[in-house]
This record gives structure tokens, C-alpha cells and sequence, in this order.
């Protein structure tokens, strides 16, 4: 088989539906900033017949799966129906949630769906913190009930935790706390420089780099350790332990599968995925007006991508030796913050110049070291 990006085929495994431009809560470091949604006012949604072209359309060109995110997934106003076609049509099911909306039908709905996973967002173990971070007084008690409504239907929904300084401390009674609710894994999410993120890192209410690296280490070698749940800290693969990304559990190699999904914003617009919101330039065409094959087949950037992923990766991310499975570990963040597609990811950037990248990860500490190798055989 050929290993040139021209000669591959691309199958499009995985639609990400960002079904409304609204959401629930008001969340402090959300990357795609959406707009507040009350009982007085509400925003655009995907219309439910566009939803169902998409994925007809889809279908030929190697679909398995849906990812339904927001805004808020759950505001949408025909969710029952976007669910029932997504199990009508056998595909696996992914959700992120905050899970204030997450009645006990909508919960057994979901369970209802081919290899349903979902993620509920829970940024603290009391009610003060996760509602500072989300903005929305009482959310934190209907967050929980969302989760446990997900058990009772026979789910096991992961925990998703934004770490920043006001939770950090945290981290290890939220294991435990996701232990007696009876969820499967907790995810602990890096606070990333976009958007509302971005905000936060100025301030100084994000985490540090070396900070951030610290906390890695200790999930990955401590917290790991005193608990059956599987627990991810969402740092890239250079930083994780190998038998970590090469494991059989669960756990592994989760990375963006930038070069197999598509974006579809709430207004019908195919977008490399939710950067499609705030950065116009990775917006590829309408729903309305163009033809998934087309965008999948012909979109000058999706194109760029195959051709140049990984090897035109710059900075630390050209030398990592895990590019190969990382892809830059995130181009959406990468471009937004340059404009440019193969900028190295800001977490590798920061921690290389200040000396906390893994050795050991890099091209070049291998070529040095093969080097010394053949120095000492001709000696």
C-alpha cells in the first residue's frame, strides 16, 4: 500500500455536530465563547431536516459515528428526533453535555443508541467552585442529577473537568466523587488559550506550563493508581507514558482525528470542526448549497492537511517522534493562534522553551544518540 497522502483515501468515520449557537451555562474558559441562552431569548439551531441529508449524504462516504456538542447539544429543540435518527441509522453515538438538561427519557434515549459514550461536564466537587467556572447558579445540583439519570439508564458517562487554579486542588475528591456516582472515566481538560480560554491564561487564572506538566506526571503515575476508573489528562502524547498510549483499556492513543471528521456548525455550515465559529478561514461551505462529497473530496485546506500532516509540522512538533499519532495534537488551536496550519501546539511550544519537554520524545536526542552509537563502533 502506497504511504503517499495523494494515494490514501480518506474516509469521513466521524460527523461533529455543533447543533446550537446557544448554550445553558456561561462557562469562563469555553474555546467557542456561545451565546447565553435563557427562557427570554433563544439562537439558531440545526435544521432537523439538514441533519438528516448531512448524514444521508454522509453514509456512502464511510460514516460510523456522531458527536452531538453545542452550544449545548441538549437545548436543541427537536433533540428526541436528531436521537432517534441517529439510532434509526445505526450509528455510534458520542455526546458532550453539561448535563443540566438530562432527563431521565432523554438519558435512557441515548442509551438506546449503538455504543453510546457520553461526557458530562463537571468542574468542581461542590457547587461554589463548578458554578464559578460555569457561570449559572444551581447548575452543579442539576449536573449531578444529569449523571446519575445517565447511570440509571445503564450508562457509565465520563466526568469531563476543566483544570485551572481554582479547581486544581480538587482533582483527586472528584475521582472520588465520580466513583459513587457510578461514572466510568474522568477526563481532566487542559484550559486551552481560545476564545474565553484565552482570557484566562492573561489573567493568570489558567495553570502555568511547568504547573500543568507537574499535574500530568501525578495523574499519570499517582492518581491513576488509587482508582478503577480510567482517568485521561488531556496533555499530548510526547508527555504520555508509553504503555499509557499503547494500552488495551480504553485509554490509549485519544487524539483529534483531524484527517477523519468533519465540522457542522448550527447554521448548516461545514467547518473543520467548532474554531469554524470564531475563525471564518477553516468554514469550507453550506450544507445548503454544497455537496458533502465536494466539501470531503475538494476543500482546498482538507486537502493541505492530507498532503502535509505530519511532516510539515514546525517548532517542537516537527522533531516529536510521536508526530505521527499526534498531528500537531491540535491544527485548530494551532491555527488560531497563527494563522498558520503546521505551528507547533502552544502546550509543546512553552514547555520546550522552558526546558520540560520529554528528551527522550525528540528526533533529535535520537539522531545524537545513534550518533554516539556509530562514533563508538568505529572507535
Amino acid at each position: 500500500m502506497s504511504d503517499k497522502p495523494e494515494d490514501r483515501t480518506y474516509p469521513l468515520n466521524q460527523i461533529y455536530f455543533y447543533l446550537t449557537e446557544g448554550c445553558n451555562l456561561r462557562c469562563r474558559h469555553c474555546w467557542i465563547a456561545p451565546k447565553y441562552q435563557s427562557e427570554n431569548n433563544s439562537y439558531p439551531a440545526l435544521d432537523l431536516d439538514l441533519f438528516k441529508s448531512i448524514i444521508e449524504q454522509a453514509n456512502p462516504l464511510g460514516l460510523t459515528g456522531i458527536k452531538l456538542t453545542g452550544g449545548e447539544p441538549l437545548l436543541h429543540p427537536e433533540i428526541n428526533e436528531i436521537l432517534e435518527h441517529i439510532r434509526t441509522e445505526n450509528l455510534d453515538l458520542t455526546v458532550e453535555t453539561n448535563g443540566v438538561l438530562c432527563t431521565p427519557e432523554l438519558a435512557l434515549q441515548m442509551a438506546n443508541c449503538k455504543n453510546p459514550f457520553v461526557s458530562v461536564s463537571l468542574d468542581g466537587t461542590e457547587a461554589k467552585t463548578h458554578e464559578w467556572v460555569r457561570g449559572v447558579e444551581g447548575c452543579f445540583e442539576t449536573a449531578l442529577q444529569g449523571i446519575r439519570n445517565l447511570v440509571d439508564a445503564g450508562l457509565r458517562p465520563q466526568i469531563i473537568m476543566s483544570i485551572m487554579r481554582q479547581n486544581k486542588d480538587q482533582m483527586e475528591e472528584m475521582v472520588r466523587l465520580a466513583e459513587h456516582l457510578g461514572a466510568g472515566s474522568i477526563k481532566f481538560n487542559i484550559v486551552q488559550p481560545m476564545a474565553r480560554g484565552e482570557k484566562m491564561h492573561d489573567s493568570g487564572e489558567a495553570l502555568s506550563i511547568e504547573e500543568l506538566v507537574d499535574l500530568g506526571r501525578w495523574v499519570e503515575n499517582t492518581l491513576s493508581s488509587s482508582t478503577p476508573l480510567r482517568l485521561h489528562y488531556d496533555h499530548p502524547l510526547a508527555f504520555r507514558p508509553l504503555g499509557k498510549i499503547f494500552a488495551n483499556n480504553g485509554d490509549g492513543c485519544r487524539v483529534c482525528g483531524i484527517l477523519s471528521i468533519l465540522g457542522v456548525l448550527a447554521n448548516g455550515s461545514y467547518a473543520l470542526c467548532g474554531i469554524g465559529e470564531t475563525v471564518p478561514d477553516l468554514v469550507f461551505g453550506h450544507a445548503d448549497s454544497d455537496r458533502l462529497e465536494d466539501i470531503w473530496t475538494n476543500s482546498p485546506i482538507l486537502l493541505e492537511l492530507r498532503k502535509g500532516l505530519p511532516h510539515r509540522l514546525e517548532g517542537i512538533c516537527g522533531y516529536c517522534l510521536m508526530k505521527r499519532l499526534c498531528l500537531g495534537s491540535c491544527v485548530a488551536q494551532n491555527y488560531y493562534r497563527s494563522r498558520d496550519l503546521w505551528a507547533p501546539f502552544w502546550f509543546c511550544k512553552e514547555a520546550h522553551n522552558q526546558g520540560l519537554f520529554p528528551d527522550t520524545r525528540t528526533l533529535t536526542s535520537t539522531l545524537q544518540e545513534g550518533q554516539s552509537g556509530m562514533v563508538g563502533s568505529v572507535e
